[in-house]
């Protein structure tokens, strides 16, 4: 029965992260830093809440967006850290984790033909949804502009089937963000034209250099943006995400999202309402940690003479292993077996990530101290410079 399934699911890969996590897993000793999952405990508060709603029986169907209480809380958590506005009735959809946001919003905007812009390395996420709704990725090689997404790239891929410009930052697997003037020129770009922004901010809450800034706050009815609670909560396995934009474009993607999960877990929602509540701040400690292990791999990378941007947010950082003269994968699957060390091809992130890997610095720096040795290790006795 399998030549009935659907072609452009057919053609859908899985994505290439889990797939070497999934291929590397049966290794002994290995150093992983492969994923993006926090090492910290979800707080005991919020954890306390949720035990709190089971017990209050709270388990039964909220609202399609949300329980109204959580829609609040979060439309003024956005307000309060980024000054982005919206209406906790009819702007915002409490989601099952960012990922389902972003699925729904690109239901909603794209028909079959339409451009999405995208940079390039990437979130892999992204790609197989545009495919699944017709539309055609069009992505902008970043590797010469510090994996940044600019206002040139954009302009330059503009044509009139254009329905999207997607941002992803912070960056997953770069670790970069753009800057307030960087966004002020793609919004001079974008602004009147028909076009969205889906503006991908998970791991807003976790930039360390200037505040986190939304490309919202200069064009809100274009944009639309994705948030949650996974990163800045370390709250993954809760999967609470939410979507944010102006009314006449919420009430379409209602409709996309009440046929797809109903509604986000009851008690997941009892448990972001205190995360943005009473644990507001809760990722500030986390996110100095990230700085900290940023700062150690990167200097460690250095050290090393591997050629690297330094990450401003997230936990990711994204090194060149050009001069080697492998293949990201093949590099990956060496430094498995020959270095006892785990990380992401690069690969993974489109074709333009080839020639890098990703390391996850969200891990111990014990944990990141033994990574680090073991590729040095690695590159000194194992694998030769191309060059």
């Amino acid at each position: 029965m399998e030549h009935l399934i659907q072609p452009r699911v057919k053609d859908i890969e899985m994505s290439g992260i889990r797939k070497f996590f999934n291929l590397v897993a049966d290794y002994e000793d290995v150093v992983s830093l492969t994923i993006g999952q926090p090492d910290f405990f979800t707080p005991h508060h919020v954890k306390a809440a949720a035990k709190k709603a089971i017990d209050e029986n709270f388990t039964s169907y909220t609202h399609n967006a949300g329980y109204a209480e959580l829609r609040k809380a979060a439309c003024e958590y956005v307000h309060t850290k980024y000054r982005l506005s919206y209406s906790p009735e009819d702007e915002i959809i409490v989601t099952a984790g960012a990922s389902q946001a972003i699925d729904i919003s690109l239901r909603t905007i794209l028909d079959a033909g339409s451009e999405v812009i995208l940079p390039g390395p990437v979130y892999p996420g992204y790609e197989p949804i545009i495919r699944l709704c017709g539309g055609v990725p069009v992505h902008a090689d970043t590797t010469r502009t510090q994996f940044k997404l600019t206002a040139e790239q954009i302009e330059a891929r503009l044509t009139d089937k254009t329905r999207c410009v997607i941002l992803p930052y912070p960056s997953n697997p770069t670790g970069m963000t753009l800057d307030k003037e960087e966004l002020q020129k793609i919004a001079d770009l974008l602004r009147n034209r028909d076009i969205f922004i889906l503006s991908d901010e998970i791991y807003s809450e976790l930039v360390f250099t200037e505040a986190h800034y939304s490309i919202a706050e200069m064009l809100p009815e274009q944009t639309i943006v994705i948030n949650g609670l996974s990163k800045s909560h370390s709250m993954t396995g809760w999967r609470i995400g939410f979507v944010f934009a102006r009314k006449n474009i919420i009430k379409h993607m209602l409709k996309v999202h009440q046929y797809n999960v109903s509604c986000a877990s009851s008690i997941s929602q009892k448990a972001a309402y205190e995360a943005l509540t009473n644990g507001m701040d809760d990722a500030l400690i986390m996110r100095d940690q990230y700085r900290k292990r940023m700062e150690y791999v990167y200097g460690r990378l250095i050290k090393m003479g591997i050629e690297t941007a330094r990450p401003s947010g997230a936990f990711y950082i994204f090194p060149s292993i050009k001069k080697f003269g492998l293949s990201s994968f093949d590099f990956a699957l060496s430094l498995v077996s020959d270095g006892g060390v785990a990380v992401v091809p690069g690969s993974a992130f489109s074709s333009y990530g080839e020639g890098y890997i990703r390391i996850s610095y969200a891990y111990s720096l014990e944990e990141l101290e033994k990574g680090m040795d073991r590729l040095d290790h690695y590159i000194r006795n194992v694998v030769q410079p191309a060059y």
